[in-house]
């Protein structure tokens, strides 16, 4: 039994996952270290602005807008999420005393996750798996021999192809909880 995609392909991802996971607590250890906290406390905003800049990508691939390439608006999507979250995530903290704010930070995570599945593995793990079979047929075996021989691979390309089912009501969930955490914010500020 190989797991080749598995190896390959998924735990970079968790390992890409896991740097954001450790950004999040250096930068807040950092700003705890001197002193300066309250800087979290903005930094909701730009994260929030560079998250909704990301979305020129999906609506390039809609054609909502007709300016910038493609695929470069796409490693810009990627770009601006990153970091979008990585803001969010430090004005988040462990300081989340309310449910809205918490689901609002699970639905964003969630969110990335699904993303970065979709970018990361998907395409490049078709890519491998059709490269496994070209091989394996090369080598003179049926159809049969080889579809045995990229079961568990077959398998896990099969789950990955889900992943828009999750990414896109997910983040229909991320923005309308993001914007109900905003504007209960804006309602119950003390304002001075």
């Amino acid at each position: 039994m190989k797991f080749s995609i598995l190896s390959k392909e998924i735990l970079p991802l968790l390992v890409m996952f896991g740097s954001l996971l450790v950004a999040t607590a250096i930068t807040d250890a950092l700003l705890h270290l001197f002193g300066l906290m309250w800087i979290g406390r903005y930094l909701g905003i730009p994260g929030t602005i560079l998250i909704l800049l990301s979305f020129f990508y999906s609506m390039r691939k809609r054609k909502l807008i007709e300016f910038g390439k493609p695929k470069g608006l796409l490693r810009l999507h990627e770009v601006l999420t990153w970091l979008g979250a990585l803001m969010i995530m430090v004005h988040a903290g462990i300081h989340v005393y309310a449910i809205l704010p918490w689901l609002a930070l699970l639905a964003m995570l969630v969110t990335l996750a699904s993303g970065m599945t979709g970018k990361y593995l998907l395409d490049r793990s078709r890519r491998q798996l059709k490269s496994q079979r070209d091989a394996y047929e090369e080598r003179g075996l049926t159809g049969k021999a080889v579809d045995k021989e990229v079961f568990w691979d077959s398998v896990t390309v099969d789950l990955m192809k889900q992943w828009r089912a999750v990414h896109f009501p997910i983040t229909l969930a991320f923005g309308v909880l993001g914007l109900t955490h905003i504007l209960s914010i804006f309602l119950y500020w003390q304002w001075k």
